[in-house]
């Protein structure tokens, strides 16, 4: 969940380090810290809290130096605090190093520390490393460097400086995602690639078990079970600076809303063919045989890529008539799922290095089943790993609350759907054609919803004092409501819950009292009057009723206090549309409590940590 970064080369490393902290904030901002060896010690300083308070502190004392390491944290072992807070250093501070993941042995290892006299400066997992390696060296620091992760139970991601060799920067990973960008004069190690794109585009991912070694002037890769060097070819980034940054918004969260047009429609380049209206998928290319052979799918993610999940199944089970069922990864892989080789499953990661979701996809293998992945980074753990894999193309979501990366997976899912049922033979041709057809058009009807906000302005500042908020749907509706309900509790810290509609009067009603902010989805035409019939049921125990419809079921405005309508389109596609008016209603919850709508208290971007 952490961010590290690592810089070496010819300029001081403090400002390169801490710019690149700065990109990798959504990844935890409990604290913040970094170390510098300026060849004769190493020098720390770190800081409880946000990016501001450390480079306060920086500004007053700069630590000199062309040879450093940093970190930005997400607490899991240990409380915000400035000791707890990255780098740690071992007593005699000769091992300065920065983690991201979890040591499940630490308590092993730290009692065996402490027996050899070591006195532990914090509460985290994380400083055992430091003092392990200051305990094991001997002489050679990549050869203690392999004796110490041997030692290492879970996962982690590190970045190492000593002072027994003051002109290295030494980087390992075991399932944490970690990269390396190679420049000019100048090497880098981060969590993530936005944090080094201002020095360079190429990058090597490294891969589990993996030892960099960075010097100013070249990069060596060694696999540390085999001691032979890897050769790896350098991945070249092609993402736009501009798309990392917020571009005249207030937020990232409120660009990347309004980035989702130009996100789905570069998710269809390619896939989508709207004048022969198919889709086509070379990273597939799957027969007949193949699909006919999978009796069973199931689709397994966490948070909002679990919701994307839920559309999936019934836009795949809708086009296919094949089950699906959807599971929350932390608890697919604990309960000895039904999966073999007839059996596709499919994992969701925004990032591609979500820890559960990641050790799901090794278990279905591991039972036999294929996978793919849908992920929106290249390069990530699960992208590697999975069977076949579907990038969506997002762009890089800076936000601790997914929108762009929600609906380009969602839309993932209608165009394998429709590419299934067009293998599968499960759909006519006409409704091939109009599928596709409707789809092409969702782009552009997103733009519509995003040029009429004042009206959802207005409704966030109505439900901004509210205690509860609750939502209610039905079919597609209900798992677009979760959605909803995830964003304003993620952002605006509002108690809120989403139900099936149908559900409300076998006890949700009891909850429901004078002035209750309820958002209400009816978008489904097959399910729309047991919906008006649910809202009736609301508006007589005094609910505050907000409807969202399609254009054309005018209606509604009879039977609640206020509505919001999207573009008419087939009701299969409807979640694409909806999902927009409830992102921006949290965002603007959020921002009238004024909230940092961007980095939500006790939240991080990527969760690699179960």
């Amino acid at each position: 969940m952490c961010g590290i970064m690592g810089y070496i080369g010819t300029q001081e490393s403090q400002n390169i380090i801490m710019n690149g902290l700065k990109k990798l904030e959504y990844r935890g901002y409990d604290s913040v810290g970094v170390a510098v060896n300026n060849g004769d010690s190493i020098q720390t300083n770190k800081a409880e809290g946000r990016f501001e308070n450390l480079q306060n502190l920086l500004n007053e004392s700069p630590l000199q130096g062309t040879v450093g390491i940093g970190h930005t944290r997400w607490a899991t072992h240990g409380r915000p605090s400035d000791e707890n807070s990255h780098p740690h250093t071992d007593t005699k501070k000769d091992f300065a190093i920065v983690h991201n993941g979890i040591i499940e042995n630490y308590l092993e290892v730290k009692k065996e520390l402490e027996d050899q006299g070591v006195v532990f400066q914090s509460e985290t997992d994380s400083e055992v490393v430091a003092h392990l390696l200051s305990s094991l060296y001997d002489g050679d620091v990549v050869s203690t460097i392999k004796k110490a992760v041997q030692r290492l139970e879970g996962a982690y991601a590190l970045g190492i400086v000593t002072e027994h060799d003051p002109n290295k920067l030494f980087a390992i990973r075991h399932d944490s995602p970690l990269i390396v960008g190679k420049g000019e004069c100048e090497n880098l190690i981060s969590s993530d690639i936005p944090a080094v794109l201002e020095h360079t585009r190429d990058v090597y991912i490294l891969e589990d078990g993996e030892l960099a070694i960075l010097t100013e002037d070249e990069v060596k890769l060694l696999d540390i079970q085999t001691d032979e060097p890897v050769n790896r070819e350098i991945f070249r980034v092609d993402w736009d600076m501009e798309q990392a940054e917020k571009n005249g918004y207030d937020h990232f969260m409120l660009k990347e809303i309004h980035e989702q047009p130009k996100a789905l429609q570069t998710t269809m380049a390619g896939r989508v063919d709207a004048e022969n209206h198919q889709v086509q998928f070379e990273e597939l290319n799957w027969t007949p045989e193949q699909l006919n052979k999978w009796n069973k799918i199931y689709i397994v993610a966490c948070g909002t890529a679990y919701h994307a999940g839920l559309i999936g199944k019934g836009v795949i089970e809708e086009l296919t008539r094949t089950p699906v069922e959807v599971e929350i990864a932390s608890e697919f892989r604990y309960r000895r799922p039904i999966v073999d080789e007839n059996t596709l499953v499919m994992v969701v990661s925004q990032s591609g290095e979500t820890a559960d979701t990641l050790a799901a996809l090794r278990e279905s293998q591991k039972k036999g089943a294929n996978v793919l992945a849908i992920t929106n980074v290249v390069g990530s753990s699960i992208a590697r790993e999975a069977d076949q894999v579907i990038l969506t193309m997002a762009g890089p979501e800076i936000a601790v609350a997914s929108t762009k990366a929600y609906t380009t997976q969602v839309l993932s899912f209608y165009m394998v759907g429709i590419y299934m049922a067009q293998i599968k033979e499960t759909i006519s041709s006409q409704e091939q054609k109009t599928l596709i057809d409707t789809l092409v058009q969702t782009p552009d009807q997103m733009e519509g919803i995003l040029e009429h906000v004042k009206g959802l302005q207005w409704y966030a500042e109505s439900i901004q004092n509210s205690d509860h908020v609750f939502f209610i749907g039905r079919g597609m509706d209900y798992a677009v409501s979760l959605e909803g309900s995830l964003k304003l509790k993620e952002i605006s810290y509002i108690h809120s819950e989403a139900y099936a509609a149908g559900e409300l009067k076998h006890g949700t009603l009891a909850l429901i009292e004078e002035g209750t902010p309820v958002i209400a989805l009816n978008t489904q035409e097959e399910l729309y009057d047991k919906m008006l019939g649910n809202i009736k049921e609301l508006k007589a125990r005094g609910a505050q009723v907000l409807g969202l419809a399609m254009e054309g079921n005018l209606n509604i405005w009879q039977y609640v206090d206020e509505t919001c309508y999207i573009p008419a389109t087939q009701s299969l596609f409807t979640p694409l549309l909806s999902v927009v008016p409830l992102q921006l209603i949290s965002y603007y919850t959020a921002l009238g409590l004024g909230n940092d709508v961007d980095k939500p208290r006790n939240l991080a971007k990527s969760v690699t940590v179960e």
